[in-house]
């Protein structure tokens, strides 16, 4: 996932299951995970449970699903998703290392074998020094991590949207062992950071 990159929110008419929208990215991420045997937990702050609810949209999302946790507040990252305190202190929530933390914090939570993370800041105003649609998504599996940072566009909707639309390509991207934007599925191997 490039640094910077722009992203629009799906379309409202997009059918489920088509493999553009965010339903049918979700899909993809859980026929990936169970094709693998693996489960996954998500941790969300600025999506607020959007992308657990994308996730659900999928008829069988259960046998992948365990759970997620809405980690809203900063104080809640630390408490719930074991985010170490001293890096919330000195970076704040709006943070690549804070997403990665995020989601492996879930994934030992939730005991879970995949986790996922999305913060940043949906708007319209900043937070700590970050303009709005900064924003971080992350994945932790049981051979790495990789997070991608985003400046959306867009309103405090759209932001919120291309957020989760960010974070299942990322994790189908990794898990299908593509470097993003190839297109050439590869062998599954370590993850990489961006």
């Amino acid at each position: 996932m490039a640094e910077g990159r722009e992203s629009a929110p799906d379309t409202p008419d997009e059918a489920p299951g088509e493999s553009h929208g965010a339903v049918g990215r979700a899909a993809a991420l859980l026929d990936v995970l169970g094709r693998r045997g693996w489960t996954l937990a998500v941790a969300e702050s600025l999506t607020g449970g959007l992308v657990c609810a994308t996730l659900v949209e999928v008829a069988g999302a259960s046998a992948v699903l365990r759970g997620g946790v809405v980690a809203y507040a900063t104080d809640l990252k630390g408490t719930l998703l074991d985010v170490d305190r001293a890096l919330l202190a000195a970076r704040g929530a709006v943070d690549p290392d804070v997403a990665t933390a995020m989601a492996a914090g879930v994934r030992a939570r939730l005991v879970a074998d995949v986790g996922l993370a999305t913060t940043g800041v949906a708007g319209p105003t900043a937070q700590d020094g970050h303009p709005p649609g900064t924003v971080h998504v992350a994945i932790v599996t049981p051979s790495g991590a990789a997070v991608g940072s985003l400046h959306l566009a867009g309103d405090r909707p759209a932001v919120r949207a291309a957020a989760v639309r960010a974070v299942l390509d990322l994790a189908v991207d990794e898990l299908a062992g593509r470097v993003p934007g190839s297109g050439t599925p590869g062998a599954p191997g370590p993850l990489h950071t961006t």
